[in-house]
């Protein structure tokens, strides 16, 4: 047997932070779709370009996007769910890139997701037609990564410096926002 045009099943990384990122993300009232970050998501696809931006979090279920942002498609999900359940609201914590974005606590960009084995082989390549990516993390200030900001498209892109500055950039921000929900003590 060979492993000619083997294509290893894609590791998604460990989740050691799991426990307090859902403790946190209840605590901050973040588990179902907000206008508030589908509109970051909006504005994040236009200012890259990209026809699909998403406000990840993970929790013990899953990857939900809080926002969501499709264009005029229905890929990767649909504009207008409105449970974090819904097709397009939700995916397996097995598929994407996000998941180890969360796992590095760093930005991934990944101009050519095909180009990289680890990446080429993931569900959302060949079923959703995903080609490049861009995330970052957002680290709330207890140090706990609670998900991704990223934009995800159909064809490879060249990010360069400038889109990596501009998705830590906007991740930051939004992780400023997301902070600002404290329970006041």
């Amino acid at each position: 047997m060979t492993n000619d045009g083997f294509v290893p099943a894609p590791l998604t990384p460990p989740d050691p932070q799991a426990p307090q990122r859902i403790q946190r993300l209840r605590a901050l009232g973040l588990g179902q779709p907000e206008r508030e970050f589908d509109d970051f998501a909006r504005n994040l696809a236009d200012i890259t370009g990209m026809p699909w931006a998403m406000v990840n979090f993970l929790d013990d279920g899953g990857q939900f996007f809080a926002g969501l942002y499709t264009g005029s498609t229905t890929q990767p999900g649909v504009s207008k769910p409105v449970s974090a359940r819904e097709p397009g609201r939700w995916m397996p914590r097995d598929q994407g890139f996000c998941p180890h974005v969360v796992h590095r606590r760093r930005a991934l960009v990944l101009d050519d997701v095909c180009a990289y084995p680890r990446f080429a082989g993931n569900p959302v390549v060949d079923q959703l037609g995903i080609r490049t990516y861009m995330g970052a993390p957002l680290i709330d200030d207890t140090g706990v990564t609670l998900g991704t900001v990223c934009v995800v498209g159909p064809e490879p892109r060249s990010w360069g410096q400038e889109g990596l500055t501009t998705i830590k950039t906007w991740a930051a921000n939004l992780a400023a926002r997301i902070n600002q929900r404290q329970p006041r003590r």
